[in-house]
């Protein structure tokens, strides 16, 4: 087996590949003088096992080009296996046709990595789970909450505080009924009306959280509107105060501004996309680690065990 990482989040791939006592494959991912994506891998990897640690968040679209070069350059060198490893899969929210004449560019991402030459796909939290099956190769969806609820428990419970899970729209309800029956706690949802996109207006909080902690949970944070937006109206309701826990942290545009200035106490969000300096400077935003779930379903995938247990 042998682990190979782009640029996108070289901390996470060495983290994982000190999880599993391994040094990352030496290989140079770098750029022609007009940005032409270049990789040279420095290492035999015929008849290896290999896994491209690689997210497609921001920049996406170059960061996608170092996946899908660094897919055709191992399957050139004769790799046995592939595995795309996608902690952020981007254009992920892109699922669907919302309109006429809109494309569905999840699908296209799919089809572009499995033409590449990836054998299968390993990701985490995926904006919607009928992404997996855009794809015709073996695709592993991990998820982020046994990570995310560990540091709830270990964080928020131990306080003795009166806890309650809470969906920060109707679409995410699933989501946060795993939460909360995991930690045993009550739930409530946040009634939002969307205008346009960016842009989010809470009209109602469904469920008594007054006296309650309360803990927003989704998948996706980018322009935090919607998690300030929900903070305000929870704490209007008589939440005693609340906290976000979030998978991917995108964090951009005024993210970091609005949470700073909101009523949210903090924002806890995993490794899955490098921060930046903003989001690493801000007191109220937390990245926890899957570096040892990534690097624990890596080594399932290599031995053929199970990758499901995982999900407890």
């Amino acid at each position: 087996m042998k682990l190979l990482s782009g640029n996108s989040n070289r901390p996470l791939a060495e983290a994982i590949a000190s999880c599993l006592k391994m040094e990352l494959t030496k290989a140079d991912v770098k750029r022609f003088l007009d940005e032409e994506v270049w990789v040279e891998i420095h290492e035999n990897v015929r008849g290896e096992d290999i896994f491209v640690i690689q997210p497609t968040s921001f920049p996406a679209n170059d960061n996608l080009m170092e996946l899908l070069v660094s897919i055709d350059a191992l399957r050139r060198a004769s790799a046995q296996r592939i595995t795309a490893v996608i902690p952020y899969f981007g254009y992920a929210r892109q699922d669907r046709k919302p309109g006429p004449r809109t494309p569905i560019s999840a699908k296209l991402m799919a089809n572009l990595i499995t033409k590449a030459g990836a054998d299968r796909v390993l990701t985490m939290d995926l904006h919607a789970g009928q992404i997996q099956g855009f794809f015709d190769i073996p695709t592993d969806n991990l998820f982020a909450s046994p990570v995310l609820v560990r540091d709830i428990k270990e964080n928020l419970l131990k306080n003795g505080e009166k806890v309650m899970v809470v969906s920060p729209d109707v679409g995410g309800v699933v989501r946060a009924r795993a939460h909360a029956k995991r930690l045993d706690t009550p739930l409530a949802i946040i009634d939002k009306r969307r205008e346009k996109a960016g842009i989010s207006e809470v009209m109602n909080v469904i469920g008594d959280v007054r006296g309650y902690h309360c803990i927003l949970v989704d998948d996706i944070v980018d322009s935090a509107g919607t998690l300030c937006n929900a903070a305000t109206a929870l704490k209007a309701n008589g939440a005693t105060g609340v906290s976000a826990y979030v998978a991917h942290g995108i964090l951009s545009g005024p993210a970091v501004e609005r949470i700073t200035a909101s009523e949210l106490e903090c924002v806890v969000t995993t490794d899955s996309i490098r921060a930046t300096e903003a989001v690493a400077n801000c007191p109220k935003i937390r990245q926890i680690s899957i570096a040892p779930l990534f690097a624990e379903a890596i080594r399932r995938i290599n031995t053929a065990e199970s990758v499901s247990v995982l999900f407890d």
